[in-house]
């Protein structure tokens, strides 16, 4: 088995390096506790494992060649995106209503914890208000899993570096895990970084701005996921 290995190293550490959905989501777990953050960087690598594994079966192919079934994933993956920007809205409205001394009323869904968290204005608001390890993983799982360019990535850019004379099941899968590897350090290096934004955004001013910067953010880039071809 022959590769490019160093030409694909440099095309996934630019990749990592440019800011998208999984960035978004990591970054926000992180904020809130570093545990959540990783636990959003193992989320997010869980779902190009996937990805990885598709590819090897051929099911991107089908994906890619099927017009209805790529919309659908594009337009699904647009859908989460504007839910976990308005999620993350909500949570600000949350803490503006803790800043002003008001009680709003309980949270669907919510624990009694939660609610208590609510009411005084410190809800641990992750990707979704939900400061649960299990929320951080699911969520930035399925903002990769549910992203089209992930699935591309395994599909277009990923087999310029395969020899097409070898096993090419066998090189997407290690070329996929190196990517995965590369990403695990990557994202965790990226939530020792965001943890220490946790003290600034423990004041409710900033903990606001930022809710409603990451929200409106979230929403833009489902936008531009489902207009894009």
């Amino acid at each position: 088995m022959s590769v490019d290995l160093a030409g694909f190293l440099g095309v996934v550490m630019v990749a990592y390096l440019v800011p998208g959905p999984d960035f978004l989501v990591i970054v926000r777990a992180a904020t809130v506790r570093a545990a959540l953050g990783r636990a959003a960087a193992l989320g997010a690598q869980t779902g190009l494992c996937l990805h990885m594994v598709a590819a090897a079966l051929g099911l991107s192919v089908v994906a890619a060649r099927s017009p209805v079934a790529f919309t659908a994933i594009k337009l699904a993956g647009a859908a989460y995106l504007v839910a976990l920007g308005v999620r993350a809205l909500v949570a600000a409205r949350r803490v503006a209503v803790g800043r002003r001394g008001g009680r709003p009323g309980p949270v669907e869904g919510a624990d009694d914890g939660e609610r208590e968290q609510v009411s005084t204005g410190r809800a641990d608001s992750g990707p979704g208000g939900h400061g649960t390890w299990g929320r951080s993983f699911l969520d930035a799982f399925l903002t990769n899993v549910l992203n089209p360019k992930a699935a591309l990535f395994f599909l277009s850019v990923l087999p310029q570096f395969v020899d097409h004379d070898g096993s090419l099941t066998g090189q997407i899968f290690f070329l996929g895990t190196v990517d995965v590897l590369i990403g695990v350090v990557y994202w965790l290096a990226l939530v020792g970084v965001a943890a220490r934004l946790r003290a600034l955004l423990s004041r409710s001013a900033f903990r606001h701005r930022w809710d409603v910067t990451t929200g409106w953010l979230f929403i833009a880039i489902g936008v531009g996921v489902a207009a894009a071809n």
